[in-house]
């Protein structure tokens, strides 16, 4: 996620660093976790050069820890994203996450608890599976396709779709005065999202809002540029979907969604 997060801003990620809190360090649980993150660095180019783990006993109930952790990256000044250059009639192109990524996982805790599910029983949405193995389906890393986009030229904008959803992740990148139009029947919706929705009676808004309901990274590119991004985006494993366009929009709702109800 912390790499994610970089590379809206068009830079690469050079390091990460991790922090690993826990009341008695159990070291096959340690080693499971810093294998994950050097796998999520092997995958984001970037090395995992230290970090610290801690024992607190009182602060931590048994079989509890906290994980934390930061990703430096760098980019050229004058490259650094969202263009100034973004304006109506530029198309919206959706990169397909792999699940529930790393947000909404409040609401999640809930509906599994309203169902009555333990988190060891098996998925009732995915094959082969428990309930637990399904939501931490690891975040897709959209480092290394994302930045062979932005340096083929005309990427204009970036946005890691992470807690606020669609609804409130793509205004951030987007100039005063413009909002996007985004038709949620150009993508397919993942079962996750059809479940939670259904099992914890959640209204289309607040789905919008809590997850990234299958679209993990949004890329704005001219319309002229549109096939040749999604190539190279495609080329380096992408699946994606042209899901709207960005519009002159002065009104408080900057993001319109249609067709949302066609995603569950």
């Amino acid at each position: 996620m912390c790499a994610n997060d970089l590379i809206v801003q068009g830079a690469e990620p050079l390091f990460f660093l991790d922090y690993f809190a826990s009341g008695k360090l159990e070291l096959e649980v340690a080693e499971n976790v810093i294998r994950g993150i050097a796998e999520g660095c092997r995958q984001a180019g970037a090395a995992l050069i230290g970090g610290e783990t801690a024992e607190m006993p009182g602060m931590y109930v048994e079989g509890h820890y906290d994980l934390a952790g930061f990703c430096v990256g760098a980019v050229e000044r004058q490259e650094v994203l969202p263009r100034p250059d973004v304006m109506p009639g530029d198309l919206i192109i959706g990169l397909t996450s792999t699940g529930v990524h790393s947000n909404g996982f409040s609401l999640v805790r809930k509906v599994v608890e309203r169902a009555g599910l333990g988190w060891d029983d098996a998925s009732p949405f995915s094959e082969d599976e428990t309930v637990a193995e399904a939501f931490l389906t690891p975040t897709r890393m959209y480092v290394k396709s994302c930045l062979a986009a932005v340096r083929a030229g005309g990427v204009k904008a970036l946005a890691h779709i992470t807690g606020g959803g669609l609804v409130e992740n793509i205004p951030r990148i987007l100039p005063d005065g413009m909002g996007a139009e985004i038709d949620a029947a150009s993508w397919h919706g993942l079962p996750v999202f059809s479940w939670l929705k259904e099992t914890g009676n959640v209204d289309s808004h607040e789905m919008f809002r809590a997850f990234n309901v299958g679209i993990g990274m949004i890329v704005i590119v001219g319309a002229t540029r549109a096939e040749s991004i999604a190539q190279i985006l495609h080329k380096n494993g992408e699946k994606m979907h042209i899901i709207g366009q960005v519009t002159e929009n002065n009104t408080a709702e900057r993001v319109k969604i249609s067709n949302g109800d066609k995603l569950w």
